[in-house]
């Protein structure tokens, strides 16, 4: 049921009712969540991917992302329901559809430009499957400009004008390791159209699926905006804390001291401020805080100077890791060459199987190039995965001469390092999250660095 320019009662009803046929575009970590959230509540749901492994396995009712609470289940139901099906025809699934969502990724150039060539391929395939009253959601984070200025003219390739079909940017505001939770009511959806009537639409297909509700911006680059922002101003912040540590090494003071003390909460009796210093780290990974800022830098001519220092100083943490490394080995009279080092963590965030701009992978470069046998662990890679990146698989602390910890898994908090200590050939931590106590790893005989420590 084609729904561009009806009321929202009428779509709330035909979606409810299984009347109307959405395609989901890029079934992964955030893509796929969505799409059975659409089909767990009434749509009849295509998924689209390049990925022919993932379609076949999705077809099957099997789910191909792990680490996502409650999101086989409701795959499996909706798959036996004939409510979600998947293909690689991008062009048949938007023929069969009333509403195409884009969710495949945007990415970075090596010179750091915006790589938007999945979403211009994806628009591409789903101009020449538009027909009038379809609706387009963008829910892809863009560089500034892009819904207006890039997608809405490769949509008119259909031969269809503007206020033949909608076209809205409602951005994607999910955590992996949480996706169906934000989606279906951690924060209001932010939703904006090229039109009064695209507003309307959005507003009323996210109402079905949001409990919190939806906040409607006046503006598709605005509702951009929003998004970008969210990342940008986390990056800053955390390269804020990082320097901030830097200098706590400087002084001769413990950042896991003084930055709670700053970060205790507002005293209205006192009329004292409430702040917020994040966490000082091994370095920021992922597909998100370390690429959105890019996106705005390299696409507007206003000083950016903040956040290029800030992505900067970010960037700078993993080799301060390496710096920590060899500093702490000279303490014993090694050399960083043929000294054995375990790297703890590829995953950029705890609990999350995703290496995409993980700082593991710096930190594993300069340590080869400065000849040390470099090893690697983490709990959700397998050895033939975590070999691709040019490190040994290695699951032992026997022989090493160092252990460096770059992501925060759960199961290395829980480490014994009395245990660890005993088969070690030098007992050498460098922790790059704040997971160990130094004071008591000290107390075992070993040498601690950490981010801010001295």
């Amino acid at each position: 049921m084609k729904v561009y320019g009806l009321d929202e009662s009428e779509i709330m009803y035909a979606f409810i009712n299984g009347k109307l046929t959405v395609a989901v575009y890029g079934l992964g970590k955030i893509g796929l969540p969505l799409a059975v959230v659409f089909a767990a509540k009434g749509a009849r749901v295509i998924g689209v991917d390049i990925n022919e492994r993932a379609v076949d396995e999705i077809t099957r009712g099997k789910c191909p992302i792990i680490g996502e609470p409650g999101l086989a289940e409701m795959l499996a139901i909706n798959v036996k329901r004939q409510r979600l099906s998947a293909t690689t025809d991008g062009v048949m699934a938007a023929k069969e559809s009333d509403v195409m969502v884009v969710l495949v990724p945007c990415l970075l150039n090596r010179d750091k430009s915006s790589d938007l060539t999945a979403v211009t391929t994806t628009c591409s395939s789903i101009s020449r499957g538009l027909s009038k009253g379809d609706f387009v959601i963008l829910e892809t984070t863009l560089p500034p400009c892009t819904t207006k200025d890039v997608v809405l003219p490769i949509l008119k390739q259909s031969g269809l004008a503007e206020g033949e079909f909608g076209l809205a940017f409602c951005p994607e505001r999910t955590s992996s390791g949480r996706a169906i939770r934000d989606i279906t009511g951690s924060y209001a959806k932010v939703v904006s159209g090229i039109d009064k009537e695209s507003t309307e639409v959005a507003k009323a297909i996210y109402s079905v699926i949001n409990e919190k509700g939806v906040i409607a911006l006046s503006d598709t680059t605005a509702a951009e905006a929003v998004k970008l922002f969210e990342g940008i101003y986390r990056d800053v912040n955390i390269a804020l804390a990082n320097e901030l540590a830097l200098v706590c090494r400087e002084i001769g003071v413990s950042p896991t001291e003084v930055f709670p003390i700053v970060n205790e909460p507002f005293d209205e009796e006192h009329q004292r401020h409430h702040f917020n210093l994040l966490q000082p780290g091994a370095g920021v990974g992922g597909h998100c805080i370390p690429v959105y800022p890019h996106f705005v830098i390299e696409t507007i001519n206003s000083d950016t100077s903040l956040m290029r220092t800030a992505r900067k100083i970010n960037d700078s943490m993993p080799y301060h890791m390496v710096d920590l490394i060899m500093e702490s080995l000279a303490k014993i009279e090694r050399s960083v060459e043929d000294s054995n080092i375990i790297i703890l963590g590829l995953a950029f965030r705890n609990g999350v199987k995703e290496a995409r701009n993980s700082p593991a992978i710096p930190i594993i470069k300069r340590l080869e190039r400065l000849q040390a046998n470099v090893f690697l662990y983490d709990p959700l890679f397998s050895k033939e995965e975590i070999e691709s990146f040019g490190a040994k698989y290695y699951n032992s602390f026997d022989d090493m001469d160092c252990a460096v910890i770059v992501t925060d898994h759960t199961v290395f908090k829980d480490y014994d390092w009395r245990e660890i200590g005993s088969k070690m050939r030098s007992k050498i931590i460098v922790d790059g999250r704040q997971l160990v106590e130094p004071t008591k790893v000290r107390e075992l005989g070993f040498i601690y660095e950490g981010i801010g420590y001295r």
